[in-house]
């Protein structure tokens, strides 16, 4: 089987080198079933481990996830706590998941607003994955309109008076990395939510109703497929 599903999967080459997901619809999936949100998150977070490592093995280069928003901290309190101790759950168990993946952890956002002993086990396993292969970028306590705004502060440090466009996406949070080739946002909206902004400026667009715990790798494959049919013109005829 797994062999057959190999076959299926086209050839990753330069032309997609990074996806970022917009994992949307945890809540409404736990809703559906009579459960609470939180069984969502959870739920949610297992298909993030089995996507993630379907992505390295298919052989993505990057992979950028959104996982919690600046404007996430508006939710329920007891929502935003439960949401904090299951990140941290995740982070006791990342780099053992993650090691034969080779995958290296970089984390993306304002990370002080978070718990201390997040940022420690943050800044932890970053460290501790650097030198690995497959880059998963984890967009937490991050909105895009915050990360240009902070990039402006980032110019005006650098001395940076009249910028170039290469100059602003250096100073982003995800300088020195390619933008991502596509976007796929799952649970049925057409809005990519204050995500990557900057960096979204010719990334194909892949909307899905399936809700983010229902994604599966036989969807990866399909949306893999479906994006090379596509003709990117980059302003180009």
């Amino acid at each position: 089987m797994a062999a057959e599903k190999e076959k299926n999967i086209p050839q990753l080459d330069d032309k997609l080198k990074h996806i970022a997901f917009i994992m949307d619809g945890n809540g409404r999936w736990a809703q559906r079933r009579g459960m609470p949100r939180m069984a969502g998150h959870r739920a949610g977070a297992k298909t993030f481990q089995t996507l993630s490592h379907y992505c390295a093995d298919v052989g993505l280069k990057i992979m950028t996830v959104y996982a919690f928003s600046t404007e996430n901290w508006k939710r329920p309190a007891a929502e935003v706590n439960a949401l904090m101790e299951l990140m941290d759950y995740y982070l006791d168990n990342s780099e053992r998941l993650m090691r034969k993946r080779s995958i290296r952890f970089r984390f993306i956002g304002d990370t002080t607003a978070l718990p201390e002993k997040l940022q420690r086990k943050i800044a932890d396993l970053e460290d501790s994955t650097k030198n690995n292969d497959m880059i998963l970028n984890i967009a937490l306590n991050y909105g895009a309109r915050a990360e240009i705004t902070r990039a402006y502060r980032v110019l005006r440090e650098r001395g940076i008076e009249n910028p170039t466009e290469q100059d602003v996406s250096d100073a982003m949070y995800t300088g020195g990395f390619a933008d991502p080739d596509l976007i796929v946002r799952t649970g049925g909206d057409l809005r990519i939510s204050n995500f990557l902004l900057w960096q979204a400026a010719y990334s194909e667009l892949y909307f899905t109703d399936k809700l983010w715990p229902e994604l599966t790798t036989d969807d990866i494959d399909e949306i893999i497929r479906e994006f090379y049919t596509r003709k990117r013109r980059f302003g180009d005829v």
